[in-house]
């Protein structure tokens, strides 16, 4: 089911001209080095757009990535001012969902582009990874929940 629904991302939508021009603008942005930690995540976002069936995006945080303080200050500056960017970017991209909702066989798609719509909008410190190791994560996160809601009890 995931390979069908990468196929119809491609073929009648072009998702692969989304996947190569968000990938291409993370490379300019990374080339800048100025924007270094903005043109990283769209990198990565470009990875998942390229099969966003089979792929997730995750915070570095959540695979335990460390980062050090000078590249995370660095980073939440330069997230302030890609702010108005990203929310161009955003934009587009809802655009772009309203679009795909119009056909039946596009709502799954805008279902996956609704779900890593943050990413656009703020791509600093975001990683592509398989579907399994994101539910993965989810399920570690869900037990962690239990076991603080047992303890409380």
């Amino acid at each position: 089911m995931r390979t069908l629904g990468n196929i119809l991302w491609h073929f009648p939508f072009l998702g692969f001209a989304q996947a190569a021009l968000t990938w291409l603008l993370g490379l300019v942005l990374t080339v800048t080095v100025i924007a270094a930690p903005i043109g990283r995540g769209l990198m990565e976002y470009g990875k998942f757009l390229f099969a966003p069936f089979s792929r997730a995006m995750v915070s570095r945080s959540a695979l335990g990535e460390r980062q050090g303080d000078a590249w995370k200050a660095y980073s939440t500056v330069i997230t302030v001012l890609y702010i108005p960017f990203g929310l161009v970017l955003a934009v587009i991209c809802v655009l772009q969902i309203f679009g795909l909702l119009i056909s039946i066989t596009g709502i799954p798609l805008a279902l996956v582009l609704a779900r890593s719509l943050g990413t656009f909008f703020n791509p600093v410190g975001k990683k592509c990874v398989p579907q399994v190791v994101a539910a993965e994560l989810e399920r570690r996160a869900a037990a962690g929940e239990v076991g603080r809601h047992l303890a409380a009890g």
